[in-house]
């Protein structure tokens, strides 16, 4: 547990909040699409930068023995916050590469023509075109487990295509859209029971609860490092160690090899035979350094912040005349996002009404189009919370919603 959460004390950690956009203070509600930074981050990264940047790995001077020493130990750091073990931690660019290696090296080398891949109706697109893609050139086909009007997922449904033994599950633990917390450790044990891997998509989970990898039981876990104060462009694939060991590179190069001769290659040992070619080496020592901050903050203080920020809007959101909100009614049973739309108003318009304000959230299909055209909608508005969010904040977007519907006569 780290010390006692003061979300004012928090904010100070973050440089880009003290700025003004349209004159207006920043107020930052789009954090499920990309976190900021804490100045700590940002120092990691420079300091990297200004002392030790080399290439790792491959050399024996100092400076490349310091970069791989902060690389590797990044892998540790990053590998302890889930509980896991840094040789089944694999970096890679996000969690969009994670699902695709695992497509192609873990799936694709057994799938056959009329095998099933089993997804839920409330995927991220990263988490249905490798699979659509996989399936088209394969001929296999892939089966949805649906979702009720209220957010949820249809447990008897998921089951009973569980029990026609599809060749993978893959299915996110928090909807970006609808917010809902899937029950995963309920969905992993009921794909073992049915003898069928599992991969969970964590990246609205990891940054804002506290995961464990052995007591969840997943075969593969993503995430990215910009949704958890990382910098961009790095995330992880996590993969137990009995199925990464059998599974093919996704990608070959320098790093990923053990021996190269002419005729032949041999692989790198786990997890750098998944790693080709020069890593994201400050992205890695970055996310690093997020996660002492998130550590250094407490998971469960987190947890509970969240859940305080997310019932007061959606309290607050309710009382607005012509709001449409999606999902789970509760905090308890969605996490820091709420999707929403407000009368007639294109979310497009409402978005660059309140960007007048200073106010940034986001609006569109959110990588879910499926999702957003199963509710029947063309577009939704949706704003995020995290560590740094404020209660001022809500009310302040509460004001500016009040304002757009008086522009727009709703």
């Amino acid at each position: 547990m780290g010390k006692e959460f003061d979300v004012e004390r928090v904010r100070k950690d973050f440089p880009i909040l003290s700025r003004k956009v349209n004159g207006k203070r920043l107020v930052y509600l789009d954090s499920a699409a990309s976190s900021e930074k804490p100045a700590s981050m940002i120092n990691a990264v420079n300091e990297f930068y200004k002392r030790s940047y080399a290439n790792i790995h491959r050399g024996l001077h100092t400076l490349s023995g310091e970069a791989t020493e902060l690389y590797e130990h990044a892998r540790k750091n990053i590998a302890s916050f889930i509980n896991a073990d840094p040789k089944e931690t694999i970096f890679v660019r996000n969690a969009t590469e994670g699902i695709n290696l695992v497509a192609r090296s873990f799936v694709a080398p057994g799938l056959k023509k009329g095998d099933v891949v089993l997804l839920t109706e409330m995927e991220h697109h990263s988490n249905i075109v490798p699979w659509q893609m996989l399936a088209k050139g394969k001929g296999a086909v892939i089966k949805y487990v649906p979702f009720n009007d209220e957010g949820f997922l249809d447990l008897k449904k998921a089951e009973a295509l569980l029990k026609e033994k599809p060749k993978f599950f893959s299915f996110v633990h928090v909807s970006n859209v609808l917010g809902t917390i899937n029950p995963a450790k309920e969905l992993v044990t009921l794909a073992h029971k049915y003898h069928v891997p599992v991969l969970v998509d964590a990246c609205q989970s990891v940054p804002h609860m506290k995961i464990d990898i052995k007591d969840l039981d997943a075969d593969f876990l993503v995430f990215s490092g910009h949704k958890m104060l990382g910098p961009s462009g790095i995330g992880i694939l996590y993969g137990k160690r009995k199925f990464l060991e059998k599974m093919p590179p996704f990608l070959g190069g320098g790093d990923m090899i053990k021996e190269v001769s002419f005729k032949e290659v041999s692989w790198n040992d786990l997890p750098w035979k998944f790693e080709a070619g020069t890593p994201n080496i400050e992205g890695a020592i970055g996310l690093a350094a997020a996660v002492d901050y998130l550590q250094n903050l407490g998971i469960e203080n987190i947890e509970k912040h969240i859940k305080e920020i997310t019932t007061y809007a959606l309290k607050k959101l309710s009382k607005v005349k012509g709001i449409k909100i999606y999902g789970p009614k509760t905090a308890e049973k969605r996490g820091a996002v709420i999707a929403f739309n407000l009368g007639d108003i294109h979310s497009h318009d409402l978005t660059s009404v309140v960007d007048e304000d200073g106010i940034a959230i986001r609006s569109g299909h959110h990588c879910a189009q499926p999702l957003i055209e199963k509710l029947g909608l063309a577009s939704a508005a949706r704003m995020s919370f995290y560590v740094y969010t404020t209660k001022e904040e809500i009310d302040l977007f509460i004001q500016s919603l009040e304002k757009t519907r008086k522009i727009f006569k709703l």
